[in-house]
C-alpha cells in the first residue's frame, strides 16, 4: 500500500475523532488539518502527526523516560520494519515549501510524489498521485498560494492534497518532531555513505521536552532538536558487510559534529538562524547502536548529555 494512501486514511479517521482536538479547513480546495495553531491539539494529535509523516509505516507511542537522567517523565518511541520508506521517503523534512507569502518545512509521503530530492532519487523512493499527504511545521496555516504550489509540484489538483500543520511550540508539534530519532539516524547513515537499503528495522526513543513559549519558534526548534541530539537513542538492525558498519559507526552520533555540546538554539543563533550553515553532522541521535544480522556483531557509539538537556529545557534548581 502506498504511504500517501495510508496517511490519507489516517487523516480521515482523525477529523472524525473530536478527542484529537483538531480542526479541518479547506484552503485553496485542499484539506488542511490544524493540530496546534488555532486549536489545542495535544499528545494524541502529535502521535497522529508523526504517523502521517511516516505514512503509517511505523508505530509511534509515548513511553516512560528516566526523568533523573534526561529531565522528562515521557519519551517518544518509534519502531518500524520499513525504515527506508517510512523515515527517508516519508518523515524526513526535505521539502522547503516557499511562496511569496508563506514558508514551512514540508515532510510526509507527499515528498515521494514530488520526487525532487537527491535522497529520494538515490534510493528510488517514488510514489504517484493523485492523493498526496504531508505535514508542515509552521506557526500559521498555509496560504492558498502555498497549497497551489504543493499541488503543482506534485502534479495533482489541490482537492487531492491533505496537509497537517502544527507549530514547534505546540504540544502536537513537539511530539511529531521528537518522533524523528530513527529518521535522523537513517539520514546520517546515508550521508556517511552507508547503503541504507541494508537497514532492515529500526527503533528509537527521545525525551519529550517542555513546550517553548507560544511564538518562540527558535526555542521550540531548539528543544525538540536537543531531545534527539543529546537524549536520543536509536538501534538499527542491518544486513551488511561488517566493514561497512565499522566504517561509519563513530560518525553517526551527534557527538561527531563540531557543533555538538551546546543547546541547539545557541548554535542556531550563532549561524544567523540559517539551518544550512549548521554542521550537517550534528543532526543525529546521541547514541546509536547497530546490530548486524549477517555477522551477529553489535556496535554502539555516542553518549547522552544530561547537562545540555537541562539547559535547553530551561530547568533550574529550586
Amino acid at each position: 500500500m502506498s504511504l500517501n494512501l495510508a496517511a490519507a486514511a489516517l487523516c480521515e479517521q482523525a477529523i472524525a475523532d473530536p478527542q484529537l482536538r483538531l480542526a479541518s479547513h479547506t484552503i485553496g480546495d485542499a484539506r488542511v488539518i490544524d493540530a496546534g495553531i488555532e486549536v489545542e491539539g495535544g499528545l494524541e494529535a502529535g502521535l497522529w502527526l508523526a504517523r502521517v509523516c511516516l505514512g503509517d509505516a511505523a508505530d509511534v507511542r509515548l513511553v516512560p523516560e528516566d526523568s533523573q537522567r534526561l529531565h522528562s517523565d515521557l519519551a517518544v518511541a518509534v519502531r518500524t520494519d520499513a525504515p527506508r520508506q517510512a523515515c527517508l521517503g516519508g518523515q524526513y523534512a526535505g521539502w522547503p515549501v516557499q511562496t511569496d507569502d508563506y514558508f514551512a518545512m514540508g515532510s510526509g509521503p507527499m515528498r515521494m510524489v514530488r520526487g525532487r530530492e537527491a535522497v529520494l532519487e538515490t534510493l528510488q523512493l517514488q510514489e504517484s498521485g493523485p492523493t498526496v499527504v504531508g505535514v508542515l511545521e509552521s506557526d500559521t496555516l498555509p496560504t492558498a498560494a502555498a497549497v497551489a504550489a504543493i499541488a503543482a509540484e506534485c502534479q495533482t489538483e489541490a482537492k487531492d492534497v491533505t496537509i497537517g500543520v502544527a507549530p514547534s511550540t505546540s504540544l502536537a508539534g513537539t511530539v511529531q518532531v521528537v518522533a524523528r530519532s530513527v529518521e535522523t539516524a537513517m539520514h546520517k547513515l546515508h550521508e556517511c555513505g552507508f547503503d541504507v537499503r541494508n537497514v532492515r528495522s529500526g527503533w528509537g526513543v527521545a525525551p519529550l521536552p517542555p513546550m517553548a513559549k507560544p511564538g518562540d519558534t527558535v526555542a521550540g526548534i531548539g528543544r525538540t532538536n536537543d531531545a534527539i541530539l543529546y537524549g536520543g537513542r536509536v538501534t538499527l538492525w542491518v544486513d551488511a558487510p561488517q566493514q561497512d558498519v565499522d566504517a561509519v559507526i563513530e560518525r553517526v552520533p551527534s557527538q561527531s559534529s563540531k557543533d555538538h555540546g551546546r543547546p541547539f538554539a545557541e548554535v542556531f543563533k550563532d549561524y544567523g538562524y540559517d539551518f544550512y550553515k549548521v554542521d550537517p553532522l550534528l543532526f543525529s541521535p546521541a547514541v546509536v547502536t547497530i546490530v548486524n544480522l549477517r555477522t551477529g556483531q553489535t556496535r554502539r557509539s555516542g553518549q547522552l548529555a544530561s547537562d545540555v538537556l537541562a539547559r535547553s529545557f530551561g530547568l533550574e534548581a529550586i
